[in-house]
């Protein structure tokens, strides 16, 4: 009878064409990634705040972004230029980059493995091998970098550890399966990015899209990066809390024409994202002519960073706290009237985010350790925000006219024409303010500003579809 009772279970959760056991074993190892990459991620996250403090805040005594307002009279006034801590933020950079530079030459020299970037080539042209020693010496570099003051983001640094996890475990259970060391490094690229933004749907389509320039999607990477990614979050934020990173109030979309200014923003963000790739591939490209060892070359770039960031402090780091500053700002009413006016403010974002791209390319174009994922939210932020003030100026009473939502959708429009990932950044913007009733205009902004880039990347390794990928060459 039991056995009976059994057989008949086992036909009815086999009805159909059955259970795959490859999709079933897929999951199961995903889910040792994300859980091995979300404490990956932990370790991260605590060198990141040990670093930032002991170095960017301790040292200079610096503090992230201010209110909008603040920075046309900090600048202006005499105190702001005769701290002499002031002057560390020129050599500060440039220390820590050398750091970085160095750590990476003694312990572990690799050639693939600068960000995402190097992740998307690996994956294409490599069969996903990944060394373990990317996973220490990357996070200490990184952090040294950015917690110097670097102007670079955690995520570049984030998928490559993620990435080396993945192809870690596939190594270690299935050492002869290329198909799932490679599908194993996508998985935890994607786990990399949903815990690190606490983002678990938004790294899952991250590490299926990622690979392309154009529309499409490495889809036999969805099933498991859901499972590695939601498992990988899960972790970070028992450590870390379950909160948004940049918490913004409830903004909603009422008047559909508000859709006429969104189609400006994504012309605007779409120049800007232009922008920021010319400017950062210009100075890589400059600086890989230069015959001098790279810790020599990342001290210029740091040097070139530490300068900017003795003008605008607020470009030093991640710049995450413009972004958060930009979403509580901008939805105080008359707050372009108590920060001087509406030119002061559209002029304060639109120099950080100028400096911003500088400062990056700086940073990473010189080879210094760290992603411009992160800059790329700072900078769509801004020219989201400045856009959102400027129509507010002109058209005072039109309903729906937030700066913060008009910040938002910048956010996720520039991600998706820089970086080529606009499902990504639609769901990325919602999980990462915790605001998911703006998805009409960010989905909107992201489809326009994605066409308007023509195929423009920050990723050079990214190539146009599948049927362009060495992976399913026939």
């Amino acid at each position: 009878m039991p056995r009976r009772m059994l057989s008949r279970i086992w036909r009815f959760w086999a009805a159909g064409s059955g259970m795959s056991r490859k999709t079933g074993m897929d999951i199961a190892l995903a889910a040792v990634v994300g859980t091995a990459t979300g404490f990956a991620a932990v370790g991260f996250e605590y060198l990141i705040r040990f670093f930032g403090g002991a170095l960017l805040h301790g040292v200079c005594r610096h503090e992230y972004a201010v209110a909008a307002g603040e920075w046309t009279r900090r600048i202006a006034s005499p105190d702001y230029w005769s701290d002499p801590r002031r002057l560390l933020l020129v050599v500060l950079p440039a220390a820590g980059a050398v750091a970085g530079a160095l750590l990476i030459k003694w312990f572990s020299p690799f050639t693939h493995a600068r960000g995402t970037d190097s992740a998307v080539y690996v994956y294409h042209h490599l069969k996903g091998r990944f060394s373990a020693k990317v996973i220490p010496v990357k996070a200490v570099a990184s952090a040294l970098v950015v917690g110097s003051g670097g102007s670079a983001g955690y995520e570049g640094p984030m998928t490559l550890i993620g990435a080396a996890c993945g192809s870690s475990v596939a190594r270690i259970l299935r050492p002869r399966d290329v198909r799932t060391r490679r599908l194993l490094m996508a998985v935890g690229l994607s786990a990399g990015i949903g815990a690190l933004f606490r983002a678990p749907l938004a790294g899952a389509l991250f590490g299926a899209e990622i690979f392309y320039s154009g529309p499409d999607l490495e889809y036999e990477v969805l099933m498991p990066s859901f499972t590695a990614s939601a498992l990988a979050y899960t972790v970070f934020a028992l450590f870390f809390g379950w909160d948004p990173v940049f918490p913004m109030p409830e903004i909603h979309f009422t008047n559909g024409m508000m859709l006429l200014p969104y189609i400006a923003l994504a012309f605007v963000v779409a120049t800007g994202a232009k922008f920021y790739i010319h400017i950062f591939r210009t100075v890589e490209h400059a600086f890989g002519r230069i015959q001098a060892p790279p810790w020599r070359k990342v001290a210029a770039g740091g040097l070139l960073t530490g300068i900017a960031g003795f003008v605008f402090p607020d470009v030093l780091g991640n710049g995450y706290g413009i972004v958060r500053r930009a979403f509580q700002w901008g939805t105080c009413q008359g707050a372009p009237e108590a920060a001087g006016g509406w030119m002061a403010v559209a002029g304060a974002f639109l120099a950080i985010f100028f400096l911003k791209a500088l400062a990056t390319s700086f940073t990473v174009g010189s080879g210094g350790s760290g992603g411009v994922f992160g800059p790329a939210l700072v900078c769509g932020a801004s020219l989201g925000m400045a856009t959102g003030v400027t129509f507010g100026a002109f058209f005072p009473g039109m309903s729906g006219m937030n700066p913060a939502a008009f910040a938002l959708a910048g956010m996720a429009g520039f991600v998706a024409a820089a970086i080529r990932t606009p499902v990504t950044a639609v769901i990325m913007v919602a999980e990462l303010s915790g605001n998911h009733v703006l998805l009409l205009p960010t989905m909107w902004v992201c489809c326009m500003a994605f066409w308007f880039t023509g195929g423009w990347s920050l990723y050079r390794s990214q190539v146009h579809s599948r049927a362009a990928s060495p992976v399913h060459a026939v």
